[in-house]
């Protein structure tokens, strides 16, 4: 296998979109053949020499370059190896994601990690609207694997998530874990309104401020302290205000109840 840094020339005009260029489907490729791979511009499909330069690396590292806002797609259905964005980057990074890990060195747009089913995608600033969600039309959100975004969260973030784990180390936007089936959301800072509307199952920890709990969630009246306790050292890893989650109490308040659901907002004293 072989790595390859690819650096944006200039900004395009119109959207890139580069579902296909990921670790794996790479690997096998010299630069030549890297540089002539298709990538979507607008409505059409160029080369991707036309905007990148190719230049192979001594690791099996992808890395990418530039200033990547307008590119979309970014990991998109990867399913191993590592891939590096070194700059924000535009919509759907990570999104169907299965296996590998993606970094991105700035702040990631809107869908981020949308149905993500495996791996291990970091954000290292914000991330915006409907992460670890659904694709526009789909019923079930993030399905496997790990988010990591180390800035703010916009709405939505958690929409219909079935599987998986997700840290926010910043503040969230409103309806975090709305229609939440299952999984693991785990916050850092302060929640926007609406937090868990119409959450059916899963867990969602509050490691900073407090919420503002819906009447529709119902305080729990047993406790849950082998899982907590489980729960918190597996959280506890990514360190930061999530580091010392075991030797702090909680609060469990249970819902939406509005929905039918079973969930549970988990409140650290």
């Amino acid at each position: 296998m072989s790595g390859f840094t690819l650096t944006l020339k200039a900004e395009p005009a119109l959207r890139l979109d580069l579902r296909g260029i990921t670790p794996a489907a790479l690997a096998a490729m010299d630069a030549a053949a890297v540089a002539k791979q298709p990538v979507g511009h607008g409505n059409g499909l160029v080369p991707l020499a036309e905007f990148f330069a190719v230049a192979p690396r001594s690791d099996d590292t992808l890395v990418l370059q530039g200033e990547l806002s307008r590119c979309d797609f970014i990991g998109w259905q990867m399913d191993g190896g590592t891939l590096i964005a070194e700059g924000s980057v535009g919509d759907y990074a990570g999104g169907a994601m299965k296996a590998g890990m993606l970094t991105v060195k700035g702040s990631a747009a809107d869908l981020a990690a949308c149905e993500m089913a495996g791996g291990t995608l970091t954000i290292e600033g914000h991330v915006g609207a409907f992460a670890a969600s659904t694709l526009p039309g789909s019923m079930d959100g993030m399905r496997g694997g790990t988010l990591v975004v180390r800035g703010n969260a916009g709405a939505r973030f958690g929409d219909r998530m079935r599987r998986g784990t997700a840290l926010i180390f910043g503040d969230a936007g409103d309806f975090l874990a709305s229609r939440m089936v299952a999984g693991t959301i785990a916050l850092a800072g302060r929640a926007g309104a609406h937090v868990g509307y119409g959450m059916r199952r899963g867990s969602l920890v509050f490691a900073g401020a407090e919420p503002t709990v819906s009447a529709t969630f119902v305080p729990a009246v047993a406790g849950a302290p082998v899982f907590w306790q489980l729960l918190s050292r597996d959280l506890a890893r990514h360190g930061g205000a999530f580091g010392s989650l075991a030797t702090r109490g909680i609060d469990r308040h249970l819902g939406d109840v509005a929905a039918g659901g079973k969930g549970e907002l988990i409140v650290v004293r």
